[in-house]
């Protein structure tokens, strides 16, 4: 992967919003109005990304009462296959969760590769710098950041956590029914063409083969799948659980005997209850 150094400009804005659900809840979106990459390679115009159905990524950031504040923040990656984001139920409901505990919250609307790794990648990277840019103004540890990913998502998230470099990626990493690999026999079909397009290279399967890019620098994983899932095979935790165990990064992998795929925060999950305490209990010891 190409190493990129991003540049943001943005415009806020800053409403208490109506559908929130706390009322001392406030919603901040950020929303980039421009960016370009640093590195002199060629880069999607604006007017391309139109066609991956977005014009430019934007991360809406939920923050707690500066009382209640922690100082930890998530940043979480919605799935969709790189072709689209869930972002209610991976996204957007989760706020109230974490609010609740004192965590600092934002939602990334990344753009879709259509074949081009490094586009996703680099929004991700993008999302991280501006908020440790204002980590203070935002009453947050810069160095207490976690990413979060479901499915396509959890693959963008484990790619951040395995590639950043030095202090740029995430200090923990919540991953949900997420695709880890690019290997053909278990990975997501559709999330691999269009993050890798129809033909990808033996060693463009092996980098995006997060199993196999774990380093003593890949923060802790909270894990967790059903085994039912016929969506993205939990083949995909298993894989990933035991690199972090040979690497000795602590793990915790949670396997409910059904649920399928996609259940995000949904309280129609069977096990939905014991996954927000197994949650819990992993948040609260560190």
């Amino acid at each position: 992967m190409k190493h990129l150094s991003i540049a943001l400009f943005f415009v806020c804005c800053v409403a208490v919003t109506a559908g929130a659900q706390q009322a001392d809840n406030v919603e901040i979106p950020y929303c980039y109005t421009d960016y370009y990459l640093s590195t002199g390679d060629t880069v999607p115009s604006l007017e391309s990304d139109t066609a991956r159905g977005m014009r430019a990524p934007s991360l809406r950031v939920y923050l707690p009462e500066k009382e209640k504040a922690t100082g930890r923040m998530v940043i979480a990656l919605p799935g969709g296959g790189y072709q689209n984001l869930a972002v209610f139920h991976e996204g957007f409901d989760w706020a109230p969760y974490f609010l609740g505990k004192g965590i600092a919250y934002g939602v990334l609307k990344y753009r879709m590769p259509a074949g081009d790794p490094d586009i996703p990648f680099a929004d991700v990277k993008a999302a991280f710098g501006l908020v440790r840019q204002h980590a203070s103004s935002w009453h947050i540890d810069p160095e207490d950041i976690g990413i979060m990913g479901s499915s396509a998502g959890g693959h963008l998230a484990s790619t951040y956590a395995t590639h950043a470099t030095g202090d740029e990626g995430p200090s923990f990493q919540i991953l949900l029914y997420p695709v880890i690999t690019m290997d053909a026999s278990y990975t997501h079909g559709g999330s691999r063409k269009n993050l890798l397009g129809e033909q990808p290279s033996p060693e463009q399967i092996t980098r995006y083969s997060n199993e196999l890019q774990i380093n003593k620098d890949t923060p802790g994983a909270f894990i967790i799948f059903a085994a039912d899932d016929k969506t993205v095979p939990p083949a995909n935790g298993f894989r990933y659980a035991e690199a972090l165990i040979r690497n000795n990064i602590p793990v915790t992998l949670l396997l409910y005997p059904e649920g399928g795929h996609g259940f995000g925060n949904r309280t129609s999950f069977p096990y939905h209850h014991q996954f927000m305490a197994e949650l819990d209990k992993w948040l609260e010891s560190f």
